[in-house]
C-alpha cells in the first residue's frame, strides 16, 4: 500500500471520527477533560507523522521549518481547549501534504519516464556462446544480439540484419526510425521490427542512455535564481515569524492581561504563516519545465540553464551540422539530361575512395560495377580511372586544365565536380552541403520573437553567405579557425547589452570552447560529438533547431509561472497574517488560505509539464 493511500485513509477516518467527536460534544454535556479525552485520539492519528518529520527535521538542524510552526500551532490550540479547531487545522493540512505529494508525483512522470531506458541485461555472443549480461559487463568490440521489443543496451554499429527504431525516448520523435548494416545505433532505443546484431562501439557508462539519465539526475542541483531565492527566504522567514508570533502573543498581554485573545491570535498568525506555498511550488515549477522539456527531446541540465534560456535574446550557431546537415548531396547535374551517365562515370572513377565527396556520388549513384578499373588519385586535383584503354577524370577545374580537357566551369555556389571521358568534358555536378529541414522555420521563430542571430563557420565566403541569406539569419562571419569562432564570439559578448542572454549553438568538436564560454551553450546532441554535450547547458536530442522554439516556449513558460506563484503566494501570505494578527480570521480560515494558495499555486506550477505534454500528444497525432 502506498504511502499516499495510507495518509488519504487516516483523512478519511479522522474526518469520520471527527465529526461523530463533536456531534457526541453537542448532545453530551461533559467538561474540559471530557472533551480532551475524546478529541486527543483524533488529533494523534491525523497528525502523528508531522511530529516524527519535525523530530528528523531538529536532528538534521532543520528546527524551525512548516512541521513545528503547525505543531506549535494546534498544540496551543488545545492548550487554550479550542480542540476542534485543533484537529481540523491539522486535518486541512494534510489534505494539502497530500495534495501536494500528488503533484510532485505526478510532474515526476514525464522524467521518470526517461529511467525506462536504461536496459537491464544484454545478450553478448561470446566464443559462439550467447551470455546474458549486465550492460556495465559488455566489452567495446562484443557482438551484441538485440531481439524485437528490446532495448538497444549500448550505443553500437549494426553488422547483421535491419529494422526499425523508436527513438522517442531520446529524441521526442514519433515516428520509426529504419536501421540497416553499417548505420549506428543508440542505447536506451526500442528495437521494433527485426532480430539484430550490432558491435559495441561504447562501454555502458559512456552510452548515450547512461549519459542522458545523469544529465536528468543532476539537473535538480542547479538551482535557478528564483530556487535560490526560496532556500534563502525560507531559511530567514520561519524563525522571524516565530519570533513575531511570540511578541504577538506576550506583548500585548502584558498590557491587556488578556492572554487567551492574544495567545489565540499567535497561534492563528503561526498557522497562516506556513510557507509551504512559496517552499513547493517554485522548484515543482521549474522540475515540471525540466520534464516538460525532456518529452520534446530537450535536455536542460538545470533549472538556472531554464530560466536562462528563457530570457535568450541572442542565438549565435555554428553551420555544419547545425544549420546544414553536414553532409555533401549531390545538388544538380549539368546537363541534367546526362544526369545518370554522369553519376555513373563519377562513380566508378570514386568507387575507391572514402571521401565525403566521393560518398555522395556513390550514394546518388546507381548500383555501379567498377570492377577491373584502375584507380589513379591525382593529389589535390581529382582522380583518375582507367579500364581496356578507356579513361574517366572526374575533379577540380586544375584537374581538367592539367589534362588539356575544355570544359565549361559552373559559376554557382556549392562544391563543383567536373567529369570527362577519353579527353572530352562530359558534364559536371554540383555538390552542397544541404539545410536541414526546419532550419528556416526555427529561426523565423527566433526573429519573431524578438532574437537577434548570428552564424559562425569555417566555410567559405560564398557558401556561408548563401546559407545566412536561404536561411535569414542577421550576420555570419566565415573562413574561421577554431581558435577564430571563440575570438569572433567574445566580440559579440562585448557589445551584448545589460542583461541580455548570448546562446551558442553547435554540434562539433570544435564547438566545445565556445559552448563552454556562452551564457547558454546548445548543442545538438542526437549528432553531435560527445565533447559538445558536456560542453553545453542544453542538449537537443532531435538535432532539429526547431526544438530551441519549443524548449525556449517552455522555458518562458515555466519563468512566468513561477513568478506568478512568487507574487501571489507573498501577497496573499502578507494580507493573511496581518489579518490574523488583528483578529480577523481565526485559526481555520488562516489553514483554509494557506492550503488554497498552496493547492493553486502547485496546480498552477504543473501547467509548463502539462502545456508540453499536450503538445507532444498534438504532434503524435497530426504524425
Amino acid at each position: 500500500m502506498s504511502k499516499r493511500l495510507i495518509t488519504l485513509i487516516r483523512i478519511i477516518i479522522a474526518a469520520v471520527l471527527f465529526i461523530a467527536a463533536v456531534v457526541t460534544v453537542k448532545l453530551v454535556s461533559m467538561p474540559w477533560w471530557g472533551n480532551l479525552v475524546i478529541f486527543i485520539p483524533i488529533y494523534v492519528l491525523i497528525a502523528y507523522d508531522i511530529f516524527v518529520k519535525a523530530v528528523k527535521g531538529a536532528f538534521h538542524g532543520q528546527l524551525l521549518d512548516e512541521n513545528l510552526l503547525m505543531i506549535i500551532a494546534t498544540v496551543g490550540a488545545f492548550v487554550v481547549r479550542e480542540y476542534p479547531e485543533a484537529i481540523l487545522v491539522m486535518w486541512l493540512y494534510q489534505i494539502g501534504e497530500l495534495f501536494q505529494s500528488y503533484a510532485v508525483g505526478k510532474s515526476r512522470k514525464s522524467i521518470a519516464a526517461l529511467m525506462d531506458i536504461r536496459p537491464d541485461t544484454a545478450r553478448v555472443i561470446r566464443d559462439g556462446e550467447e551470455l546474458i549480461l549486465p550492460p556495465d559487463e559488455v566489452e567495446i568490440g562484443d557482438t551484441v544480439v538485440v531481439f524485437v521489443g528490446e532495448k538497444i543496451p549500448l550505443d553500437g554499429t549494426i553488422t547483421c540484419g535491419s529494422t526499425s527504431i523508436d527513438t522517442s525516448a531520446l529524441t521526442g520523435e514519433s515516428l520509426p526510425k529504419s536501421a540497416k548494416e553499417g548505420d549506428e545505433v543508440l542505447s536506451g532505443c526500442i528495437n521494433l521490427t527485426a532480430k539484430i546484431e550490432m558491435r559495441a562501439e561504447k562501454e555502458f557508462y559512456d552510452s548515450t542512455a547512461s549519459k542522458i539519465l545523469d544529465l536528468v539526475e543532476n539537473a535538480a542541483g542547479r538551482k535557478a535564481k528564483a530556487e535560490n531565492f526560496i532556500t534563502k527566504f525560507a531559511r530567514w522567514y520561519t524563525p522571524i515569524v516565530v519570533f513575531a508570533a511570540i511578541a504577538l502573543a506576550v506583548v500585548p498581554s502584558i498590557f491587556t492581561g488578556d492572554w487567551n485573545v492574544w495567545v489565540y491570535r499567535a497561534l492563528s498568525f503561526l498557522v497562516a504563516s506556513c510557507p509551504c506555498a512559496l517552499v513547493i511550488s517554485i522548484p515543482l515549477g521549474f522540475f515540471g519545465g525540466i520534464g516538460g522539456a525532456s518529452s520534446v527531446g530537450v535536455l536542460v541540465k538545470g533549472g538556472n540553464y531554464l530560466e536562462l534560456l528563457a530570457k535568450a535574446d541572442t542565438f549565435v550557431m555554428d553551420k555544419t551540422g547545425t544549420v546544414t546537415k553536414g553532409s555533401f548531396e549531390v545538388v544538380s547535374a549539368t546537363p541534367e539530361n546526362k544526369r545518370q551517365e554522369l553519376l555513373r562515370l563519377a562513380a566508378i572513377a570514386e568507387s575507391a575512395s572514402t571521401h565525403p565527396i566521393a560518398m555522395s556520388i556513390l550514394r546518388s549513384a546507381e548500383k555501379t560495377d567498377a570492377r577491373g578499373w584502375a584507380v589513379e588519385e591525382i593529389a589535390g586535383k581529382g582522380v583518375r580511372a582507367t579500364k581496356d584503354g578507356e579513361t574517366i577524370c572526374v575533379g577540380g577545374e586544375s584537374l581538367m586544365r592539367s589534362e588539356n580537357i575544355e570544359f565549361a566551369p559552373l559559376q554557382q555556389i556549392g562544391t563543383t565536380v567536373y567529369v570527362a571521358k577519353d579527353g572530352e568534358f562530359v558534364g559536371s555536378i554540383l555538390l552542397g552541403d544541404a539545410l536541414k529541414e526546419g532550419s528556416r522555420a526555427a529561426v523565423e521563430k527566433m526573429k519573431a520573437d524578438g532574437c537577434k542571430t548570428y552564424m559562425l563557420t569555417g566555410d567559405n565566403e560564398r557558401t556561408a553567405r548563401a546559407v545566412a541569406q536561404t536561411v535569414g539569419i542577421d550576420e555570419f562571419k566565415a573562413e574561421l579557425l577554431p581558435a577564430d569562432k571563440v575570438t569572433e564570439f567574445e566580440k559579440i559578448l562585448e557589445r551584448k547589452k545589460k542583461g541580455s542572454v548570448v546562446a551558442f549553438v553547435g554540434d562539433g568538436i570544435n564547438d566545445a570552447p565556445v559552448l563552454t564560454r556562452a551564457d547558454i551553450g546548445i548543442a545538438m546532441g542526437g549528432l553531435g560529438s560527445d565533447s559538445a554535450i558536456e560542453a553545453a547547458d542544453v542538449v537537443l536530442m532531435r538535432d532539429d533547431l526547431g526544438s530551441i522554439a519549443e524548449a525556449k516556449k517552455t522555458a518562458k513558460h515555466t519563468v512566468n509561472v513561477c513568478r506568478e506563484n512568487l507574487v501571489f503566494a507573498l501577497v496573499v501570505k502578507a494580507a493573511v497574517l496581518v489579518l490574523s494578527a488583528l483578529g480577523i480570521t481565526n485559526m481555520w480560515l488562516a489553514i483554509f488560505a494557506d492550503v488554497g494558495v498552496m493547492i493553486l499555486a502547485v496546480l498552477n506550477a504543473l501547467r509548463p509539464a502539462l502545456a508540453a505534454g499536450r503538445r507532444v500528444k498534438r504532434s503524435k497525432s497530426e504524425t
